[in-house]
């Protein structure tokens, strides 16, 4: 039987919808597995317009009917009816929707968890909208994470064909970066890690770790983190047969990894990787959310209020997020946990 893909409706004020029409009426999609699309039919149709395509999909409210008739060029489309288009308009941040965009994501994790679809790609969600509906809203990741039950971390990974990047704190405040690492949360990113790579069939998988402080703190000079918290952390790793190194600069770390030096670099902190992968994969960059029942992706760029409807959004990354979900989908191995497991 082919692999489901839960193709999930992001922010409805942003490029998401226009992504998502493309998707449908993309073959490297639609062809490739059963596609069950997540979201409101009117928003469907206001990125249809915006995308200049014409996809044809079966479209209905209920999803055991809806999964039974998915086919391998043949997609349908899961109507919530949960977004009237004029309480969101293009380019503007509203509660309205945030509520979707949630709602959308959630309808695609239970169909994880209940076993109808072995992969989820979601276009991009805009977090002050989250927010503005659920204050304590952290990121997708955590959202995963308490959806399925899991009791290990769910981690967020960038995907471009130079390097994989990973991070060890992800959505926190810079302030708080240093007192959240430790040996321990280190090690378990790494071994996350490398069994990501794994799973989508890299090989070798060079991992280099990068320093907290200018200069990999300078032998304590700038801060003790790399001596105390991190060095531990990549022997540990290396003991279990990880290829793990470092921890180097910041600085230089990334045009190592973009020379080939490493296939993956595990970073402190948000920025300090998502900068990287964006000067170097921008066009192609995919974020993949790994720990979970099963692989989880998004095109690793935002909402872009700023070219809503003007057919200038790029849809390779939601293509190749699309792609490497299936991928590690077929792969063995690649269910990290089961709900109500550890990852």
């Amino acid at each position: 039987m082919s692999e489901r893909l839960a193709l999930v409706m992001g922010d409805p004020a942003g490029i998401g919808p226009e992504l998502f029409a493309r998707l449908l009426a993309e073959p490297r999609v639609r062809d490739a597995a059963a596609v069950i699309g997540i979201g409101d039919r009117r928003v469907l149709a206001r990125g249809i317009e915006q995308a200049g395509v014409r996809p044809e999909v079966a479209i209905g409210t209920d999803p055991e009917a809806l999964c039974r008739l998915a086919a391998p060029g043949r997609p349908v489309f899961w109507d919530l009816g949960n977004c009237d288009p004029a309480a969101c308009p293009p380019g503007r941040v509203s509660a309205a929707a945030g509520a979707s965009a949630l709602s959308n994501f959630r309808a695609g994790l239970e169909l994880a968890r209940t076993g109808r679809v072995q992969a989820i790609t979601f276009t991009p969600f805009n977090k002050q909208a989250i927010r503005l509906v659920h204050p304590t809203y952290e990121d997708e990741a955590v959202e995963a994470r308490a959806w399925f039950g899991l009791s290990s971390e769910v981690s967020e990974i960038n995907v471009t064909s130079v390097f994989w990047n990973a991070r060890v704190t992800s959505h926190v405040p810079l302030k708080d970066v240093a007192g959240l690492l430790s040996s321990a949360r280190i090690l378990e990113r790494l071994c996350a890690l490398d069994r990501a790579l794994a799973a989508a069939g890299r090989t070798p998988r060079r991992i280099a770790v990068a320093a907290l402080n200018p200069h990999a703190g300078e032998g304590g000079a700038f801060g003790r983190e790399e001596i105390d918290i991190i060095a531990p952390a990549v022997e540990r790793a290396r003991a279990l047969g990880i290829e793990a190194e470092g921890p180097y600069p910041a600085d230089t770390v990334f045009l190592r990894a973009a020379r080939g030096a490493f296939d993956a670099v595990l970073s402190m902190y948000h920025d300090q990787g998502q900068i990287a992968v964006k000067l170097l994969g921008f066009a192609e960059g995919v974020t993949l959310l790994w720990g979970t029942p099963v692989p989880i992706t998004t095109p690793a760029h935002g909402t872009a209020f700023d070219i809503v409807g003007a057919r200038r959004a790029n849809p390779e990354p939601s293509l190749r997020a699309a792609e490497l979900a299936l991928r590690m989908a077929r792969a063995d191995g690649t269910r990290a946990g089961a709900p109500g497991t550890a990852g």
